[in-house]
């Protein structure tokens, strides 16, 4: 396992020990609820290279291991490497099998060779690694030249309205920040990787309520883990100035919740 440090990070990014935790008390509940991991997935896959055949292949941020597991199926020739830094999802992944081997680690530091992998995936995870530099160059590393980097991420004006709801109630951060899409574009283009495509697509889910919401995030494990986050219980006051503020969102189909995905398929130079 690597070293997770207790320093808090820069850019107001949460910090990963906390990330780890959360998502590991979260591993029993997350598939029930993981409509947008899912969805996010599922069309990460759709923009693999035609064809694409890697002796081995890394799910990199696994959680329970549901892609991994659709990957094995893809791939069935291919050796596959399940990563997390989440303890508790691997445990509940690994039962479920889909990967030759389960790895607690981080993205940041893979554990892995050089020119390893011919396939490196992952759905819904870099958002939490502070320095996605360190990611881009790992994947760089850890690749088989014409090796293929496919990753789905979240950027700046996700869950916006929460974030304006909860402004409008108490003026605090209760909702984890995210780069900005322009970020990934140059960090990306500066990676040394081919950029083959990179895009940014709304992805809109409906709630009946607040409390469906903001429940569905906890069983994510992707509630609030900004650093300057309030703390103790909220008050009954500022949870009915939550809800009347977000009820100004409402839609025919219910409260919005958007999430603003970045899909990046890039690849290593031969």
């Amino acid at each position: 396992m690597t070293d997770l440090s207790h320093a808090p990070l820069p850019g107001g990014l949460p910090n990963k020990r906390q990330v780890a935790a959360s998502f590991s008390r979260a591993a029993a509940s997350y598939d029930s609820v993981a409509e947008l991991q899912r969805a996010v997935g599922s069309q990460l896959l759709t923009r693999l290279p035609a064809g694409i055949a890697p002796q081995r292949w890394l799910d990199m941020g696994c959680g329970t291991g549901y892609f991994s597991r659709v990957l094995s199926e893809r791939l069935p020739a291919s050796q596959g490497v399940a990563l997390d830094i989440a303890e508790g999802m691997l445990k509940h992944a690994r039962p479920l099998g889909g990967a030759g081997h389960f790895i607690a680690g981080d993205a940041e530091r893979l554990p892995l060779q050089d020119a390893s992998c011919g396939l490196i995936f992952s759905s819904l995870a870099v958002q939490w690694c502070a320095n996605f530099e360190a990611v881009l160059s790992e994947a760089y590393r850890v690749l088989r030249p014409g090796g293929v980097l496919a990753f789905a991420s979240l950027c700046v004006g996700t869950l916006e309205e929460l974030r304006e709801s909860w402004r409008a109630a108490d003026g605090l951060v209760h909702v984890n920040r995210f780069r900005t899409f322009e970020a990934y574009q140059q960090r990306c283009a500066a990676s040394g990787l081919r950029v083959v495509s990179l895009e940014r697509r709304p992805h809109v889910l409906h709630y009946p309520d607040v409390r469906s919401l903001t429940h569905e995030l906890k069983a994510l494990g992707a509630h609030n883990l900004n650093p300057g986050r309030p703390g103790g219980l909220t008050g009954r006051a500022r949870i009915v100035a939550l809800v009347q503020a977000y009820e100004q969102f409402r839609q025919a189909q219910g409260l919005p919740a958007t999430y603003q995905v970045v899909y990046a398929v890039l690849e290593k130079p031969l």
